[in-house]
C-alpha cells in the first residue's frame, strides 16, 4: 500500500512540476503561478511522509536558462544564418526539449510505469486530481471517448437500442437484494452517510454497476409478452472504491462507461443480443484504435457475477507482457429476473408467467488507457487516424530573422488556405501560427501528442507548388503536389490506421503462444507471453495454475509477479480437445475441456 501510494504521490509531483514549468514559460499571473508552486510542494511534503525519503526528479532533461538556449542555436546556424541542416538541428531540436522539459524523460522499454505516466500528463491526456485514484480527462483524452461513443451508440441504435439515464444513487435494500451479485463488488462500494452534519437513517451507495438500480423498474414495466424486448443503454460514470494501485485510465475509483440492459422473452434471443455486442465491442478496438483482440468466453471463475456466462473481448500489451480485458457481453440468464420478480405472461398459457431472459454489457475509458500502451513509443502518443482529436497540423517553417514581413504573412496565409481544404475535405485539422515557438519545438509538441500527420511548409515548397507530410507512426516524409494535397492525405490516414493495426497484430501474434507443456507454461509466461493451453475449466485447478506459475518477485515496478489468471476460452480454438488432452497443469488428472488463454493482467 506504502510503495503504491508513494509511486502514485511521485507521479503528482512531476505533473505538477511540469505544471509549474508550463505556467512560468507561458508567463502567467503571478498568482496562479505562485498556487501552482504551493500545490507541489504540498505534494513534495505529502511524498516524503508517506515513503520517508525526499522527493528525486527523473534522471535526463531539465536546465538551460535563455542564455544557454541562444547558445545553442547559434550554434545550430552557420555564418548566413541560416539553419544547418540534419545532425545541426536535430541536435538544437533535442536541446530545445531538454530545456523545456517538453519531451519524455523515461523510456518504454525500461520503465513502464514513468513512461506511461509521463505521456499522458505531458500529451495533456489527463492532469492528476487530489482526491487519489480520480483523474481529470483533459480534451485531448475525452475527445477520443466521444469518438467511441459516437461509433458504438450508432451501432446499439441500429439494433434497436434506446438510450436512458437512472440514479447514481442506489438504497442500501436494493443493492443488497441480489447477494451473490454484489458481493464482488461489495468491498468496492463507496456509501454516503452524512447530509452535511446529519447522519443519514440509512447509507446510500454510489452505483458501482446499476443492475439493482433498473430492474425493479423493469419489473414495474413488463406484464405481457408485449411488453418485451426492453433493450436499454445508459452513458454514465460509476465508482468502485479500488483499493490496488491506480493507474489512470486502467484502474480509477471513477470511470466513464456504458452499460446496456435489456430483457427478452426467450434464451435464444437474448444469447445472439450478446454475441452482436461483443462484435460491435470488437470493431471498437480494432475498426477505431488499431487494436487486436481474442474474442472469447470467461471460465466459471471469472464470469460476472450472478450470471449465466460472460463474452469478453482481451487485448495485450506487449510492453508489460500483461493482457487487459477490454469490453464485456454478458447473459445473465433469469438470476436477476428471478431476484427482481421481472416477469410476463406467457402468451401460449394465460395463466402461466415466465421470468425474462437478460443480458448486461459494458465498456469504460479504459480504451483510451490500452490505446496508449498499445500504440505509444519513446516520443510520446500514437493516435489512430479515426480516434485521433486533430488529423493534421499544418506548420509554417524556414521563417528567419532575413524572412520579410510580406513574405512571412503570404507563407501563413498558404497554410491557413491548407487548414481550410483540409478541414473542407472532413479531416480534423489545426494550423500550429504561434510565434514565440519555433519549427522544432512545434515539431516535438505535436509528436507528443500524437497527431498522425503534420504538414510543413516552407518557402521553397510555396515555390513550387507542394507541401511536405510527415507520418506520426513512421517518421517517413512525403512530398505531395498541392493539387493532389487532400486526396493524398486521406490515403496516408488509411495507411497509418492499416499499418498501427498491422503492427500491433504482428506483436500479439508473436507472443500469442500455444502449450500442453506445464514447464513451458511458466517459462512462456515469464518472458511475456500469453499462452493457450488445455483446461479442465476446474475452479480449484485454476486457483492453482495461478498460485504455481507466480513469481517470487514483480516483474515491473508497480506490477505483478502474480501468476496466470484465465483470460477467456477463445472462440477460436488453436487445436482440438480429444479424450487424451489433459488439463496444463501437472497435479491435475481431469481432461481437458477446452484450451484457456492464460496470462498475466491487469
Amino acid at each position: 500500500m506504502g510503495d503504491a501510494r508513494g509511486e502514485e504521490l511521485h507521479a503528482q509531483v512531476a505533473a505538477q512540476g511540469d505544471k509549474v514549468r508550463s505556467l512560468k514559460s507561458s508567463k502567467a499571473s503571478k498568482d496562479e503561478i505562485d498556487a501552482a508552486v504551493k500545490q507541489l510542494l504540498a505534494l513534495k511534503l505529502e511524498y516524503k511522509t508517506a515513503t520517508g525519503k525526499d522527493y528525486q526528479a527523473p534522471s535526463g532533461g531539465g536546465g538551460g536558462g535563455r542564455k544557454d538556449k541562444k547558445n545553442k542555436e547559434k550554434k545550430g546556424k552557420d555564418k548566413s544564418g541560416e539553419q544547418k541542416p540534419a545532425a545541426a538541428a536535430a541536435a538544437a531540436d533535442d536541446a530545445a526539449k531538454k530545456q523545456t522539459r517538453l519531451g519524455l524523460e523515461a523510456t518504454k522499454q525500461e520503465n513502464l510505469s514513468e513512461w506511461y505516466s509521463q505521456v499522458i500528463t505531458k500529451s495533456e491526456m489527463i492532469e492528476y486530481y487530489d482526491v487519489s485514484g480520480c483523474y481529470i480527462l483533459r480534451p485531448w483524452s475525452y475527445s477520443i471517448w466521444e469518438k467511441i461513443k459516437d461509433y458504438f451508440d450508432a451501432k446499439i441504435k441500429e439494433m434497436g437500442v434506446e438510450n436512458c439515464y437512472f440514479p447514481i444513487f442506489v438504497s442500501q435494500g436494493a443493492l443488497e437484494r441480489e447477494k451473490d451479485h454484489i458481493a464482488d463488488f461489495a468491498p468496492e462500494v463507496a456509501w454516503v452517510t452524512k447530509s452535511g452534519q446529519s447522519e443519514l437513517a440509512e447509507p446510500i451507495a454510489i452505483r458501482p454497476t446499476s443492475e439493482t438500480v433498473m430492474y425493479p423498474a423493469y419489473a414495474k414495466w413488463v406484464q405481457s409478452h408485449r411488453d418485451l424486448p426492453i433493450r436499454l443503454n445508459q452513458w454514465c460514470n460509476v465508482v468502485r472504491w479500488e483499493f490496488k494501485h491506480p493507474q489512470p485510465f486502467l484502474r480509477t475509483r471513477e470511470f466513464l462507461w456504458q452499460e446496456g440492459h435489456t430483457a427478452w422473452a426467450t434464451k435464444e434471443e437474448a444469447a445472439k443480443e450478446v454475441y452482436e455486442i461483443l462484435d460491435h465491442y470488437a470493431a471498437v478496438y480494432e475498426y477505431l484504435m488499431a487494436i487486436p483482440v481474442v474474442k472469447g468466453r470467461k471460465t466459471e471463475k471469472e464470469k460476472f457475477p450472478g450470471g449465466d456466462f460472460t463474452t469478453t473481448i482481451e487485448a495485450f500489451i506487449s510492453a508489460s507482457g500483461r493482457a487487459i480485458q477490454g469490453a464485456t457481453s454478458h447473459h445473465l440468464g433469469q438470476n436477476f429476473s428471478k431476484m427482481f420478480d421481472l416477469k410476463f405472461e406467457d402468451p401460449n398459457q394465460p395463466s402461466k408467467h415466465e421470468f425474462a431472459h437478460q443480458n448486461s454489457w459494458g465498456i469504460t475509458t479504459r480504451t483510451i488507457g490500452v490505446m496508449c500502451l498499445v500504440h505509444g513509443d519513446n516520443k510520446g502518443l500514437v493516435l489512430p487516424p479515426r480516434i485521433a482529436m486533430l488529423q493534421v497540423v499544418v506548420v509554417p517553417c524556414g521563417i528567419t530573422a532575413k524572412t520579410s514581413e510580406f513574405d512571412k504573412q503570404h507563407l501563413i496565409a498558404k497554410c491557413m488556405e491548407y487548414e481550410k481544404v483540409f478541414k473542407a475535405a472532413g479531416y480534423r485539422t489545426r494550423g500550429d501560427y504561434r510565434d514565440n515557438y519555433s519549427p522544432g519545438w512545434k515539431f516535438n509538441h505535436w509528436e507528443l501528442k500524437g497527431v498522425p500527420i503534420r504538414i510543413e511548409v516552407g518557402p521553397k515548397d510555396l515555390s513550387k507548388n507542394q507541401l511536405v507530410a510527415v507520418r506520426r507512426d513512421t517518421g517517413d516524409k512525403v512530398t505531395i503536389p498541392e493539387a493532389e494535397a487532400s486526396t493524398k492525405l486521406g490515403e496516408l490516414l488509411e495507411a497509418i490506421q492499416d499499418n498501427l493495426l498491422a503492427k500491433a497484430s504482428a506483436d500479439l501474434n508473436n507472443h500469442l503462444k500455444v502449450t500442453t507443456s506445464w514447464d513451458d507454461f511458466c517459462s512462456l509466461l515469464d518472458n511475456k507471453n500469453i499462452i493457450q493451453a488445455p483446461f479442465c475449466g476446474e475452479i480449484p485447478c485454476e486457483d492453482k495454475i495461478k498460485k504455481d506459475s507466480a513469481r517470487d518477485q514483480d516483474i515491473e515496478p508497480g506490477a505483478p509477479s502474480m501468476g496466470a489468471k484465465s483470460l477467456c476460452i477463445p472462440f477460436k480454438q488453436p487445436a482440438e480437445v480429444t479424450d487424451a488432452t489433459k488439463c496444463v497443469h501437472p497435479d491435475c488428472n481431469n481432461k481437458a475441456k477446452f484450451y484457456t488463454l492464460f496470462g498475466r493482467s491487469y
